[in-house]
């Protein structure tokens, strides 16, 4: 099942560590995917500060689960 987003989900930042927690992703697998190109990338804040658009993590997770549940 699909969880619908609110306005407020896709214009929400999170921090690495919360990326970490929602998809169970160490933060060196993160960091890889997003240089292959295979994980949105994140928003520059200064500095060394980074953050990820909640949505587009959210909208990963869900392709994950979506490729995992088709049949081969």
């Amino acid at each position: 099942m699909t969880r619908q987003l609110t306005i407020e989900d896709s214009v929400i930042l999170i921090a690495p560590k919360e990326v970490v927690r929602l998809t169970s992703l160490s933060r060196t697998q993160i960091d890889r995917y997003r240089m292959d190109g295979r994980f949105p990338l994140p928003v520059m804040l200064g500095g060394k500060r980074m953050a990820f658009v909640k949505s587009e993590v959210i909208g990963w997770i869900e392709d994950r689960i979506a490729n995992h549940r088709k049949p081969s």
